[in-house]
């Protein structure tokens, strides 16, 4: 069985240069939901490890959220696109309508 090792106390926190993304949040709640499975760590590393899975947690929320909402945008413009009527070009808008020759 892989064991995880635990975080060392030194780690520094991300810094704002450091790109996140929602595969790698994923990635890491992974590994910390299997430390904390596995028993071995102690109370203060088990906190640490409750609080950054709760940050990645909101952090995924997040992200799941902006997409959904383009997503949902993108469906309201694919349909106000079908919805509205072809607007007439110049020319036909300048001719007459077709008489019904009575």
């Amino acid at each position: 069985m892989n064991r995880i090792p635990p975080p060392t106390p030194n780690t520094p926190p991300p810094t704002p240069n450091t790109t996140r993304t929602y595969e790698s949040a994923v990635g890491r709640v992974e590994e910390i939901i299997r430390r904390l499975d596995s028993g071995e760590a102690g109370l203060r590393e088990t906190l640490d490890l409750v609080r950054e899975g709760r940050e990645l947690v909101e952090y995924c929320a997040g992200e799941l959220d902006a997409v959904s909402q383009g997503l949902e945008e993108l469906r309201l413009e694919e349909l106000v696109a079908r919805l509205t009527p072809a607007a007439p070009t110049a020319a036909s808008a300048a001719q007459p309508a077709p008489s019904s020759g009575r």
